[in-house]
């Protein structure tokens, strides 16, 4: 059995829906912006309210377990009353936490989500121990015993480790899948090219991959056409930026519209398998995990692959909490199976 670790963030995570909530949309020459809007200084009752643990690390560990692999997760919690909520969400879960770091003078990362009627979300978050985790509390011999380590944003302070994790995984001849956050983008491409040079799955968001490649996706630009569809010129460009070495893979992903993938001779484009969406928390871990694991499900077929972690995040999004609607691999062929037009397009 193949054995992952994944590397991140472990929050508990609060959802809560407002009827009085607006979306406000704001555009300019350049771009479109949507905001979430409430009445001002007024009391707001909630519609709807649940809670459920999150964070990149939790989720990608919970959904590698899900699909099969023999899974361990390092990330950092406190020992508060969020910790003990999260360690008890893992009872059922199929994820090795004898790697996970607990310390008594840090406080549980924590999250509130201001869920749209549209499905979308805005997230307010408390980092604590999530940026906060030191090289010295890694358990590097953990990685050197995984087959392949996945690693999600790491914020603050915590990024810090990245680049030792990664230089330490290379030197063991890890497999590296890299699904960069913010204060890594934040450092320049330059610096973020040092990670991207060991990793061989890279996957990012559009606003992500603009951010890394200074690249922005303009309205009024011409796309290049698919068979059947389209891809901007302007994501193209973003891809070939990103891949900086030959046996790499980048996606990226385009929330609704669908992802793209890029290998160095071919792009591939994928559109979001259909699904009612309640939340979208959780769908980029879901893909990005799922891609990585389907890869090696289908022998390297990127275009499936894509197809593989749209159904997954598409049943994600169907259910409040970034990990109750995870699907087995054999659910997500079942689905596939059922919907024979859906497939990929490729260039």
């Amino acid at each position: 059995m193949t054995k992952v670790i994944t590397i991140g963030s472990a929050t508990m995570d609060v959802f809560v829906e407002c009827d009085d909530a607006n979306i406000v949309s704001v555009c300019s020459i350049s771009k479109n912006s949507d905001f979430m809007s409430y009445p001002y200084g007024s009391k707001i009752d909630i519609s709807t309210f649940s809670s459920n643990v999150g964070g990149g690390g939790v989720n990608t560990a919970c959904n590698f377990g899900n699909l099969g692999f023999d899974t361990s997760a390092i990330f950092k919690i406190g020992n508060d009353f969020y910790a003990d909520g999260i360690l008890e969400s893992f009872k059922n879960k199929k994820v090795n936490l004898s790697h996970i770091i607990q310390k008594d003078d840090t406080s549980t990362g924590f999250s509130v989500i201001l869920v749209s009627f549209q499905g979308d979300r805005t997230v307010l978050a408390h980092r604590g121990a999530n940026a906060e985790i030191k090289e010295s509390e890694i358990d590097f011999k953990a990685i050197k015993e995984a087959d392949f380590i996945y690693i999600a944003p790491l914020n603050g302070e915590s990024n810090k480790v990245l680049e030792p994790i990664v230089e330490y995984a290379k030197e063991h001849d890890k497999k590296i899948c890299f699904n960069a956050g913010t204060t890594s983008i934040k450092k320049g491409f330059q610096q973020l090219k040092k990670i991207l040079e060991s990793a061989h799955v890279v996957v990012m968001n559009k606003e992500e991959a603009s951010m890394t490649t200074g690249i922005v996706v303009r309205p009024d630009t011409k796309t290049e056409k698919f068979s059947h569809d389209v891809i901007h010129v302007d994501i193209k460009s973003m891809l070939e930026k990103m891949k900086v070495k030959d046996y790499q893979i980048v996606v990226i992903t385009d929330g609704s519209k669908g992802a793209y993938a890029y290998d160095g001779k071919k792009f591939y484009f994928c559109e979001t398998y259909p699904s009612d969406v309640v939340s979208t928390l959780g769908a980029g871990d879901s893909f990005a995990s799922t891609f990585c694991a389907a890869l090696q499900r289908t022998n390297l077929d990127i275009g499936k692959s894509l197809m593989y972690g749209s159904v997954n995040s598409a049943a994600v999004v169907s259910k409040f909490g970034a990990t109750e609607g995870l699907l087995t691999f054999e659910e997500i062929e079942n689905c596939l199976k059922n919907r024979p037009e859906y497939t990929y397009l490729v260039v």
